[in-house]
């Protein structure tokens, strides 16, 4: 049988989405409170559209503090029966939530395109990665509560965890599907109980996530999902005095607002924020895999990610030659449709974040830098929120395009001298998440990590996440770190237990012989 061709495949998306979006139309999206679909309170609604062409995907419920008081009051019933359900059931009706997420692993990534703008070669893999998981804490739940033994003299001390109680989460619009799995599934596993706010510019998928729970035989309350905006449904639920804990992923901005609402009622946080994170390539680098790297951590996933190295510092002895490539290839990278196989770019999530990456082409030329590629909104297929890849040139470390997130396929190129000002500048922003280093020299690539002030830092390799390991970032960036047993350091409070052997002296007080 012959391989199918891009265009049979691209074909073959928009049939699969069809009916998708039939369906979508007629439902239309509510609320998961207690295991029913419900319509907000109020009444209220408001319209999701695509990117791609602006039509509309679905009419959507607009939640408010009523919808989050239903959420997290049945979230908190459900609590303890969930905390105390046996692991080994809590793990195996998690590992049915993976066979269903990728029972629809097609249907989630034709629409994570529709409904965010994300090319198809990197939503086919979104929702496979979102099954993983489930399934890699899944298979933790048993060890979830594992403390440690740590004797004393007179005593054995242990310690131990425990699930803190019904948590919120409110995850971004970039990759929803994906990353709402990583905070929601370690916080099931560790025996919490969710009250979920997807962002309101990507509800679709967040939706289905709420089904397939349910389809999979979790009880109802354990994952409750409200819709709405941010500035009401988001704040409603940060200030809920039921909710014991807020995993937050989105604006630095943002993460601030929910620290001072949940403050009174002394909510744990956990915030994965912004970034403006440095690839160094060194003169003594694999040039060519280096230049592979640059070009995905930006381009890919329209540049719309925390991880993206937006900051490219280049030495200065190879600058010239290496921005030539990067030009070439930043020329010849495809933008499209997202549901294209060869699609390498698709259209941003909304018209008013692709106001604000364009706005950033001005910020360019008025510091006095250079768009040597881009610059300009799109002409992509049905008309949607297209823009170009973006190339600045000539750039210095205080400009505006070199300090501010623009979230976007804009990178901004940094000349510099040597080790000492490679870390200057890579330190020289507020923000903290990651760092990248290309270099030939690996006790130079150890002192560089060492330097660099970000929580994850990637020697000779773009970002390739391992989920054991520690996820997150220092100063802006935020608060806490996801994967392994770190997520569950952040759902669970530890909690000491101290075992007396019955020999030390207890001193008498109120006594005669004291």
């Amino acid at each position: 049988m012959d391989k199918a061709t891009p265009k049979d495949v691209f074909s073959a998306n928009r049939e699969r989405a069809a009916p998708l979006l039939k369906q979508l139309r007629a439902d239309g999206i509510g609320h998961m409170i207690d295991g029913k679909i419900e319509p907000s309170v109020t009444g209220d609604s408001f319209e999701t559209r695509s990117p791609i062409d602006g039509t509309v995907l679905a009419t959507v419920a607009r939640g408010g503090p009523e919808d989050i008081d239903r959420a997290a009051t049945a979230a908190a019933k459900a609590f303890k029966a969930w905390r105390d359900m046996p692991a080994p059931m809590r793990k195996k009706l998690l590992h049915r939530v993976a066979d269903a997420i990728e029972d629809r692993a097609d249907d989630i990534a034709v629409l994570e395109c529709i409904d965010t703008g994300q090319a198809h070669r990197f939503m086919a893999k979104a929702a496979v990665r979102a099954a993983e998981n489930f399934r890699f804490f899944a298979d933790r739940c048993a060890e979830a509560r594992d403390g440690l033994n740590t004797p004393s003299e007179e005593h054995w001390n242990i310690s131990t965890r425990v699930p803190i109680g019904p948590v919120g989460v409110i995850t971004p619009w970039n990759t929803p599907f994906m990353l709402s799995t990583w905070k929601i599934a370690p916080a099931l596993a560790a025996g919490c109980t969710v009250v979920h706010k997807p962002a309101e510019w990507s509800p679709v998928t967040a939706d289905l996530l709420a089904r397939l729970v349910k389809q999979a035989g979790v009880p109802d309350g354990v994952l409750n999902t409200v819709h709405g905006i941010g500035e009401e449904a988001g704040k409603a639920l940060t200030e809920h005095p039921a909710i014991k804990a807020i995993g937050f992923v989105g604006e630095s901005s943002t993460g601030s607002a929910i620290m001072a609402q949940g403050a009174p009622t002394l909510k744990r946080v956990h915030f994965e924020l912004g970034g403006k994170n440095p690839v160094i390539v060194f003169d003594d680098a694999d040039l060519e895999r280096a230049l592979d790297a640059v070009v995905f951590m930006i381009y890919s996933l329209n540049g719309e990610r925390c991880t993206s190295s937006s900051r490219l510092l280049v030495q200065q002895g190879i600058a010239e030659k290496f921005i030539e490539k990067l030009t070439a290839r930043v020329k010849a990278l495809r933008v499209g449709h997202p549901l294209d196989p060869v699609t390498e770019i698709g259209p941003l999530i909304h018209e008013r974040h692709l106001a604000k990456v364009c706005s950033y082409f001005d910020v360019a030329r008025k510091d006095g830098a250079v768009i040597a590629i881009g610059g300009k909104p799109h002409d992509g297929p049905g008309g949607g929120h297209y823009v170009q890849p973006t190339l600045v040139t000539g750039a210095t470390a205080k400009m505006r395009v070199a300090q501010e997130e623009v979230f976007g396929p804009f990178l901004t190129v940094i000349p510099f001298r040597d080790e000492a000002e490679a870390i200057e500048i890579a330190n020289g922003v507020q923000y903290g998440l990651t760092g990248y280093v290309w270099t030939g020299d690996m006790g130079r690539a150890l002192r560089v990590a060492d330097a660099l002030e970000a929580g994850m830092i990637w020697l000779n390799s773009e970002n390739v996440r391992h989920l054991p390991t520690p996820f997150g970032g220092m100063k802006s960036s935020g608060i806490g770190r996801d994967g392994g047993d770190y997520s569950f350091d952040f759902y669970m409070e530890t909690k000491h237990v101290s075992l007396a052997r019955g020999t030390h002296k207890i001193q008498k007080l109120g006594s005669s012989s004291s």
